[in-house]
């Protein structure tokens, strides 16, 4: 309601503006005066928590440069992705083109993302992803105006094989729903196990979002590989470590995924859940003083304890402020703007980390233990981890 307001207040003070011939430059300053910042992201179903974390850690951020980048007010406007890929080149321009955002934040689903990686590339309009990890929007179609924050699909798995392989675990079956994501988390999963030296004795894959696992968790326990890798999240993630729990599989051979496998879901997995053993970026238990001041001002500021998402999210706005800052909060100073991004060192609650040449975070994973419904860091999987960036050619 309140941008449909601010809308159509302001539409009507610029034609009667119009109407004078004397008011509209000064409207326009006006108007100017503030750094425009559009969220596009899921309010309303499957993802709408990861939406409000990403939105929350945001202004949090912002909220600790007095509510300012580069010494500018800022005003929010907001659109429900609702998920739907139908919709997302509709929702983003609708940001662009009516709304006039500076900046456009979005999203979480990956094939939203691709329609707002087409508004943004082909007006020009600076977009920072929070999340989504489609591998296109940091490769082949990368762009100077898109910057990602969180993670490309295969980073948390290029950290797994060299891992997996350490702990004696050399023969592995590799399970997934067959689509893009999917795809993408067992690209990084073979590059490193097959480099350390393991063997993926077989991939097995069902349609998605199917969770009807059971005569694949028989296929597995008739080949009796050292471990397992997976890549699943949400509820469909939770099933399937029940459902390989209750195969009696958590007992004999050993159970590893991308840490989205158990972001989010512990609750839901219950005691299924304990020893499952993931590589993420962020963790529960990091224990640095950055994270807990981050941990206490965050639980303080929402009444919620942030997960991975509210750390992209803040993370997000800390890399806009490096820029905003760098240009005293002129964001039409767009080759000034963008190299400051591109130079930023981001002092994240998940650890420091840099942005590199694609517009990806260069960051550390870390291999976790779900222990007691927490996702336990235990050590560093691999520092520095960079995706390949393949097929960028930033023009």
């Amino acid at each position: 309601m309140t941008t449909r307001r601010i809308v159509l207040t302001r539409s009507a003070a610029v034609i009667g503006a119009a109407s004078s011939g004397l008011l509209l430059p000064q409207i326009v300053r006006a108007q100017s005066d503030k750094v425009r910042v559009g969220f596009m992201l899921p309010y309303t179903g499957t993802f709408a928590q990861l939406g409000v974390a990403i939105e929350n850690g945001f202004r949090m951020a912002l909220n600790e440069q007095g509510g300012k980048l580069g010494g500018r007010e800022v005003e929010y406007f907001k659109v429900d992705d609702e998920s739907n890929p139908a919709k997302g080149i509709e929702n983003a321009t609708r940001l662009v083109q009516r709304d006039k955002v500076d900046v456009l934040v979005g999203t979480v689903h990956s094939g939203v993302q691709m329609g707002i990686h087409k508004v943004a590339r082909d007006s020009g309009v600076l977009n920072l992803i929070p999340n989504a990890g489609v591998h296109i929007a940091t490769r082949a179609q990368c762009a100077p105006n898109v910057f990602r924050t969180s993670f490309t699909n295969s980073q948390p798995t290029l950290a797994l094989g060299k891992a997996m392989v350490a702990n004696g675990h050399k023969k592995a079956v590799w399970i997934t729903w067959n689509y893009a994501a999917g795809d993408e988390a067992f690209e990084g999963f073979e590059q490193s196990y097959t480099a350390a030296g393991g063997t993926i004795v077989k991939k097995l894959g069902l349609p998605f979002p199917n969770v009807e696992f059971q005569a694949l968790l028989t296929e597995i326990a008739s080949l009796k590989p050292d471990a397992v890798a997976c890549f699943f999240a949400g509820g469909g993630a939770a099933k399937f470590m029940s459902d390989y729990a209750a195969a009696g599989l958590n007992k004999s051979i050993q159970l590893y995924g991308s840490g989205f496998l158990t972001e989010g879901v512990l609750d839901a997995a219950g005691d299924a859940a304990n020893g499952v053993l993931t590589t993420m970026h962020y963790g529960d238990s990091l224990n640095t003083p950055r994270d807990k001041q981050f941990r206490l001002d965050y639980a303080k500021a929402f009444k919620l304890q942030p997960d991975v998402y509210a750390v992209q999210g803040y993370d997000t706005g800390l890399l806009l402020i490096k820029g905003a800052n760098a240009v005293k909060g002129d964001l039409n100073n767009k080759k000034a703007l963008y190299a400051a991004m591109e130079g930023a060192v981001i002092d994240s609650p998940r650890g420091k980390w840099t942005m590199s040449k694609a517009h990806n975070p260069i960051q550390d994973m870390y291999m976790r233990k779900v222990e007691k419904r927490e996702n336990k860091v235990i050590g560093v999987a691999q520092k520095a981890v960079a995706d390949s960036a393949a097929g960028c050619r930033m023009g």
